[in-house]
């Protein structure tokens, strides 16, 4: 399935709220957690990481990765945890206001 154009940033945010992870993990995370339904690949992926952390919603370390190879690895920073908040938000806004307009008479 497709991700819609904007929920990128809001997928990696919550990816990103419990631990911090490298690129890879962050991809790996959205998978399962959609059950395989959205598949983000590393063209996708990378660019925004670097958009989000140039935005100072993400800070990245360099460190070792599980097979010893080296990883950026990317945490939440305060106002990233601010803008996942307000990214929920809008997202439950917008999707109860889809779900009226699927499920109203004519």
């Amino acid at each position: 399935m497709d991700i819609l154009q904007g929920t990128l940033d809001l997928l990696i945010l919550r990816a990103l709220e419990l631990t911090p992870m490298h690129g890879v993990g962050v991809a790996a995370r959205i998978h399962q957690v959609t059950n395989g339904a959205f598949v983000v690949k590393p063209g996708s992926l990378f660019p925004a990481l670097r958009r989000l952390e140039r935005k100072a919603w993400i800070e990245g370390v360099w460190g070792p990765s599980e097979n010893n190879r080296r990883a950026r690895y990317y945490k939440l920073t305060r106002s990233g945890r601010a803008q996942l908040a307000e990214e929920k938000r809008n997202w439950y806004r917008m999707t109860s206001a889809m779900n009226w307009m699927l499920e109203s008479e004519g």
